[in-house]
Protein backbone atom coordinates (compact mmCIF):
# COMPACT_ATOMS: atom_id res chain seq x y z
CA UNK A 1 0.00 0.00 0.00
CA UNK A 2 2.87 2.32 0.90
CA UNK A 3 4.46 1.86 -2.55
CA UNK A 4 1.13 2.64 -4.24
CA UNK A 5 0.87 5.94 -2.38
CA UNK A 6 4.48 6.79 -3.16
CA UNK A 7 3.93 5.79 -6.79
CA UNK A 8 1.08 8.29 -7.02
CA UNK A 9 3.27 11.01 -5.49
CA UNK A 10 6.50 10.32 -7.38
CA UNK A 11 6.30 7.53 -9.98
CA UNK A 12 9.83 8.15 -11.31
CA UNK A 13 11.57 7.36 -8.02
CA UNK A 14 9.43 4.28 -7.39
CA UNK A 15 10.20 2.99 -10.88
CA UNK A 16 13.91 3.62 -10.28
CA UNK A 17 13.87 1.80 -6.91
CA UNK A 18 12.03 -1.16 -8.45
CA UNK A 19 14.66 -1.33 -11.21
CA UNK A 20 17.42 -1.46 -8.57
CA UNK A 21 15.56 -4.16 -6.62
CA UNK A 22 15.13 -6.20 -9.81
CA UNK A 23 18.82 -5.78 -10.65
CA UNK A 24 19.84 -7.02 -7.18
CA UNK A 25 17.42 -9.94 -7.45
CA UNK A 26 18.88 -10.91 -10.84
CA UNK A 27 22.41 -10.75 -9.39
CA UNK A 28 21.71 -12.96 -6.38
CA UNK A 29 19.44 -15.49 -8.11
CA UNK A 30 22.32 -17.61 -9.53
CA UNK A 31 23.97 -17.71 -6.11
CA UNK A 32 20.76 -18.76 -4.37
CA UNK A 33 20.08 -21.43 -7.01
CA UNK A 34 23.67 -22.70 -6.66
CA UNK A 35 23.33 -23.00 -2.89
CA UNK A 36 19.99 -24.80 -3.21
CA UNK A 37 21.53 -27.27 -5.67
CA UNK A 38 24.60 -27.67 -3.43
CA UNK A 39 22.35 -28.32 -0.42
CA UNK A 40 20.44 -30.94 -2.40
CA UNK A 41 23.65 -32.67 -3.44
CA UNK A 42 24.99 -32.50 0.11
CA UNK A 43 21.76 -33.96 1.49
CA UNK A 44 22.05 -36.82 -0.98
CA UNK A 45 25.79 -37.47 -0.53
CA UNK A 46 26.50 -36.31 3.00
CA UNK A 47 25.10 -38.57 5.60
CA UNK A 48 25.13 -37.55 9.26
CA UNK A 49 27.86 -40.15 9.93
CA UNK A 50 30.14 -38.48 7.37
CA UNK A 51 29.59 -35.01 8.83
CA UNK A 52 30.15 -36.30 12.35
CA UNK A 53 33.34 -38.06 11.23
CA UNK A 54 34.89 -34.98 9.63
CA UNK A 55 33.23 -32.10 11.52
CA UNK A 56 31.77 -33.67 14.66
CA UNK A 57 32.93 -33.90 18.26
CA UNK A 58 35.74 -36.35 17.47
CA UNK A 59 37.02 -34.54 14.35
CA UNK A 60 40.05 -33.09 16.13
CA UNK A 61 42.61 -31.01 14.26
CA UNK A 62 41.30 -32.20 10.88
CA UNK A 63 37.90 -30.63 11.62
CA UNK A 64 39.47 -27.32 12.58
CA UNK A 65 41.63 -27.31 9.43
CA UNK A 66 38.60 -28.08 7.25
CA UNK A 67 36.50 -25.34 8.85
CA UNK A 68 39.32 -22.78 8.53
CA UNK A 69 40.10 -23.76 4.94
CA UNK A 70 36.50 -23.75 3.76
CA UNK A 71 35.89 -20.46 5.58
CA UNK A 72 38.78 -18.85 3.72
CA UNK A 73 37.75 -20.37 0.38
CA UNK A 74 34.06 -19.47 0.68
CA UNK A 75 32.80 -16.50 -1.30
CA UNK A 76 29.57 -14.68 -1.87
CA UNK A 77 27.06 -13.17 0.49
CA UNK A 78 27.08 -14.67 3.97
CA UNK A 79 23.30 -14.98 4.18
CA UNK A 80 23.43 -17.45 1.31
CA UNK A 81 25.68 -19.73 3.39
CA UNK A 82 23.40 -19.77 6.45
CA UNK A 83 21.01 -22.52 5.22
CA UNK A 84 23.92 -24.77 4.27
CA UNK A 85 25.66 -24.23 7.62
CA UNK A 86 22.39 -24.87 9.45
CA UNK A 87 22.03 -28.15 7.56
CA UNK A 88 25.60 -29.19 8.44
CA UNK A 89 25.04 -28.22 12.09
CA UNK A 90 21.87 -30.32 12.22
CA UNK A 91 23.86 -33.25 10.78
CA UNK A 92 26.42 -33.00 13.58
CA UNK A 93 28.89 -30.20 12.79
CA UNK A 94 30.45 -28.80 15.96
CA UNK A 95 29.45 -25.28 16.96
CA UNK A 96 33.09 -24.27 17.32
CA UNK A 97 33.84 -25.35 13.77
CA UNK A 98 30.85 -23.39 12.57
CA UNK A 99 32.22 -20.30 14.33
CA UNK A 100 35.68 -20.90 12.85
CA UNK A 101 34.19 -21.14 9.37
CA UNK A 102 32.33 -17.85 9.79
CA UNK A 103 35.33 -16.14 11.41
CA UNK A 104 37.68 -17.10 8.57
CA UNK A 105 35.39 -15.63 5.94
CA UNK A 106 37.19 -12.38 6.87
CA UNK A 107 40.21 -13.65 4.90
CA UNK A 108 39.37 -12.76 1.30
CA UNK A 109 41.67 -14.48 -1.20
CA UNK A 110 40.83 -12.12 -4.10
CA UNK A 111 41.76 -9.13 -1.94
CA UNK A 112 45.07 -10.54 -0.64
CA UNK A 113 47.19 -9.17 -3.53
CA UNK A 114 45.79 -5.68 -2.97
CA UNK A 115 46.32 -5.99 0.77
CA UNK A 116 49.89 -7.15 0.19
CA UNK A 117 50.47 -4.18 -2.12
CA UNK A 118 49.35 -1.71 0.55
CA UNK A 119 50.60 -3.38 3.74
CA UNK A 120 53.31 -5.85 2.72
CA UNK A 121 53.65 -9.62 2.96
CA UNK A 122 54.72 -9.78 6.63
CA UNK A 123 51.67 -7.85 7.82
CA UNK A 124 49.21 -9.85 5.69
CA UNK A 125 50.77 -13.17 6.71
CA UNK A 126 50.66 -12.22 10.39
CA UNK A 127 47.10 -10.91 10.16
CA UNK A 128 45.96 -14.10 8.40
CA UNK A 129 47.73 -16.24 11.01
CA UNK A 130 46.14 -14.29 13.87
CA UNK A 131 42.73 -14.52 12.22
CA UNK A 132 42.94 -18.30 11.98
CA UNK A 133 44.24 -18.65 15.55
CA UNK A 134 41.53 -16.29 16.85
CA UNK A 135 38.90 -18.36 15.03
CA UNK A 136 39.97 -21.48 16.91
CA UNK A 137 40.01 -19.61 20.24
CA UNK A 138 36.58 -18.12 19.50
CA UNK A 139 35.24 -21.55 18.50
CA UNK A 140 36.59 -23.17 21.69
CA UNK A 141 35.07 -20.41 23.84
CA UNK A 142 31.73 -20.85 22.09
CA UNK A 143 31.83 -24.61 22.66
CA UNK A 144 32.70 -24.06 26.33
CA UNK A 145 29.75 -21.70 26.75
CA UNK A 146 27.51 -24.12 24.88
CA UNK A 147 28.54 -27.00 27.16
CA UNK A 148 27.94 -24.86 30.25
CA UNK A 149 24.40 -23.89 29.27
CA UNK A 150 23.21 -26.69 26.99
CA UNK A 151 24.64 -29.31 29.35
CA UNK A 152 22.59 -27.85 32.20
CA UNK A 153 19.43 -27.83 30.08
CA UNK A 154 19.92 -31.54 29.25
CA UNK A 155 20.41 -32.34 32.95
CA UNK A 156 17.10 -30.61 33.78
CA UNK A 157 15.27 -32.60 31.11
CA UNK A 158 16.59 -35.94 32.42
Amino acid sequence: MFYVILFLLNPGKIYFSLQIALHIFIQITPVIISVIILMGILNYILKPKTVIKHLGEESGVKGWLLAISFGILSHGSIYVWYPLLKELHEHGMRTGLLAAFLYNRAVKIPLLPLMIFYFGIPFVALLTFYTTVASVVEGKILELIEHMFVGREEEKIV
